[in-house]
This record gives structure tokens, C-alpha cells and sequence, in this order.
């Protein structure tokens, strides 16, 4: 067994230390196989979609009709990549009670924890609705989207997995949602744009 151990194997990228599955904050980016452009392009520094850019819009808002105790953060639609932040509330969590290991909570500092929602200061309460995990959550949201491009004959594509960020403080949160906000401004010096 020594001899094919790493050799076919992927190592998870995942932090190993962390259960997705627990109450936080997540910053998302799910990209197209080969960084095609599947989604739409920038004009005048603002997205424009695509017919798989719209459903890739529509879709990732409808997580939380899908998704038990899941809320949404900001989100954007890139040409060949989406960022969004997602927020896990299940009530009698472990990080409710900041059991987590190294993190002291399951939410961000100056995030408030009401009993049965997120409240982060001078945004929107965020409603708990269900039971999921992160890598649960982005694998059907990416079904959905190649489900419904298949069924109109869209050309679609995922890069396979995603990338994810636990997002401890308050100051992190910003400057996220900051970067996701101006991510369409940003495009021509954005390190995806290929």
C-alpha cells in the first residue's frame, strides 16, 4: 500500500482542523473548467451576463430555499468564476458555544449570534432555514447550474472543486464583501481574467 500512497490520492484542501458542517462564515469562489468564459464579459466595468450567467445569478440566490439554517453574504458573477459568501446558523451548533478548535466562535467577531439568526451591524438579519455543509451546498448549487444549461443546451463547465475561507472577524467580512462588491471594477487587473 506504502508504494501508491499520495500517487492517487488528491489531498482535500479543506482545512483539516475545521467541520464544514459548523456554524461560520465562508467566502466562496467557484470557477469554470478551463476559466472559460461562460458566464458573460465586462463592458464599462460592469457584468454583463450571459444566458449561464443569469442562471448562475438566479441559482445561487435560491440556496437558502435549499440549504437548512444557510444565508447569503455578498455575491458576484464573474465571466469565469462567481465569489459569495455563505453563512451557516444551525441552532445548538458547537461553535454556537466557541468549542471550534482555533476559533473562538462559529461567527465573526462583531457578528451577533440572536438565538435563531446573524445579525452583522448595518446589514440584514439573516434567517436560519436547514442543515448542510459547505461542500454539500456548493456541489448542488454547481449541479443545478449545469442541470438547467444542460436541459437549454448551453455550454457549460466546472473546474472541478472550489475554493473556500473561513472568515473570522468582523474587519475580514469587510474587506471581502468589499473585494467582491468591486470585483466587475477590478476585472482588467484581475488574476483570472485570462
Amino acid at each position: 500500500m506504502a508504494k501508491f500512497r499520495g500517487k492517487y490520492r488528491i489531498e482535500s484542501i479543506r482545512a483539516q482542523w475545521w467541520n464544514y458542517g459548523w456554524n461560520g462564515t465562508y467566502f466562496i469562489t467557484i470557477y469554470t473548467k478551463n476559466r472559460n468564459h461562460y458566464f458573460g464579459e465586462i463592458t464599462n466595468r460592469k457584468m454583463v451576463f450571459s444566458s449561464l450567467g443569469i442562471i448562475a445569478d438566479i441559482l445561487w440566490h435560491e440556496i437558502p430555499n435549499h440549504s437548512k439554517f444557510v444565508s447569503l453574504g455578498e455575491f458576484v458573477v464573474m465571466p469565469n468564476h462567481i465569489h459569495g459568501i455563505l453563512l451557516i446558523d444551525k441552532p445548538d451548533n458547537p461553535t454556537d458555544k466557541g468549542h471550534a478548535p482555533g476559533v473562538d466562535t462559529g461567527h465573526a467577531p462583531g457578528v451577533v449570534y440572536t438565538g435563531h439568526a446573524l445579525y452583522i451591524p448595518g446589514k440584514t438579519l439573516f434567517q436560519n432555514i436547514g442543515k448542510n455543509t459547505i461542500s454539500s451546498i456548493v456541489g448542488s448549487y454547481k449541479s443545478a447550474v449545469t442541470r438547467h444549461a444542460n436541459r437549454l443546451e448551453i455550454e457549460n463547465g466546472w473546474q472541478a472543486g472550489f475554493h473556500d475561507h473561513i472568515i473570522r472577524n468582523h474587519a475580514e467580512y469587510n474587506r471581502i464583501e468589499n473585494y467582491i462588491i468591486k470585483n466587475p471594477q477590478n476585472w482588467n487587473d484581475d488574476k483570472f481574467n485570462n
